[in-house]
C-alpha cells in the first residue's frame, strides 16, 4: 500500500511500544531514541514522528497511558509493537499474561483508533539459548492474537517475528538481537526496512 499522504508534514505518526521502540527516547532531546523509530525518521521526510515507547511495558501498560501518550497527538497513523514483555515476565518474574488477557488489552488499544491508519508489528524473539526456545510456547499464541487483530481491524501487519527468525537462521540470532529480544543496530535497520516496505509498497 502506497500512501504518499502519510509523508505530508501535516501528518502525525505515533510509534507505541516497549523498549524496542523506546531506545532511549526519553533522554534524547529529539525524543526519537536510537532505534528503528530514528531510522524511519531519517528515511521518511515530512511527517511528524512521535516515539511513545516505554521500556518494560506490556499491553496493559499501554492501555493505562493510551490517552495521554497516543490519542492526545491526534495521530494519522499509529504503529504498535508490544507483547514480548507479556511473555518475558512469565519467565523472569513468574508474572504471566494469558493470551486472552493480552488480546483484551490489545483491543482496548485498537478500539479508539477505528478511524486511524493502523500498523501492527509482530512481537519477536530470536532465541539465543535453550531457555528462550521454551518461550515460544507463550509467545506464539500472542503472535496469533496480533495477526488476527490485524485482519479484524484492517491494519497492516509487519511480519517481524517471521522475518527476524528467517534471517537469524542465516546470520545468527545475536547479529540481530544479542539477548534474543533487543535489536542490535542491524536488527533495528531490519525492523525499519520491514516497516517501510509494509507501509509504502
Amino acid at each position: 500500500m502506497t500512501d504518499d499522504n502519510l509523508l505530508d508534514p501535516r501528518r502525525t505518526i505515533v510509534f507505541a511500544g516497549d523498549s524496542v521502540t523506546d531506545c532511549g527516547r526519553r533522554t534524547d532531546p529529539a525524543g526519537l531514541g536510537d532505534g528503528y523509530v530514528k531510522n524511519l525518521y531519517d528515511a521518511l521526510p515530512g511527517p511528524r514522528i512521535v516515539n511513545a515507547g516505554i521500556s518494560g511495558d506490556r499491553a496493559v501498560d499501554l492501555v493505562a497511558r493510551w490517552k495521554t501518550d497516543v490519542l492526545a497527538h491526534t495521530p494519522d497513523l499509529v504503529s504498535i509493537l508490544v507483547g514480548i514483555n507479556d511473555t518475558w515476565r512469565r519467565y523472569d518474574k513468574d508474572d504471566p499474561t494469558s493470551a486472552e488477557s493480552f488480546e483484551a488489552s490489545y483491543r482496548e488499544l485498537l478500539d479508539p483508533l477505528r478511524e486511524v491508519r493502523l500498523v501492527l508489528v509482530e512481537p519477536f524473539l530470536v532465541p539465543v539459548d535453550d531457555e528462550q526456545h521454551g518461550w515460544r510456547e507463550d509467545l506464539d499464541p500472542k503472535l496469533e492474537v496480533v495477526r488476527r487483530l490485524a485482519i479484524e481491524y484492517g491494519a497492516l501487519l509487519v511480519p517481524a517475528d517471521a522475518e527476524f527468525n528467517a534471517l537469524a537462521s542465516e546470520v545468527g540470532p545475536e547479529t540481530l538481537a544479542d539477548d534474543g529480544v533487543h535489536p542490535t543496530a542491524a536488527g533495528h535497520r531490519l525492523l525499519a526496512d520491514l516497516w517501510q516496505r509494509t507501509v509504502f509498497s
